[in-house]
């Protein structure tokens, strides 16, 4: 591998990173919202539901 193609694989996976931990990021707060809300309901269900996927992301 010249080192062209290796710099340019290792551009390809930082903006995959990138891209990667934007969407968790923006996912995560999608679903503080939704807890939120769910909260605002009073709909355990869904803050049990939700709460367990925060978690899940966080890991």
């Amino acid at each position: 591998m010249d080192m062209k193609v290796a710099y340019e694989t290792m551009l390809g996976l930082a903006a995959e990173m990138a891209l990667d931990e934007a969407l968790r990021k923006y996912r995560t707060e999608k679903i503080y919202e939704a807890i939120d809300h769910a909260l605002a309901l009073g709909d355990a269900d869904a803050f049990h539901r939700l709460t367990e996927e925060l978690k899940a992301m966080q890991h």
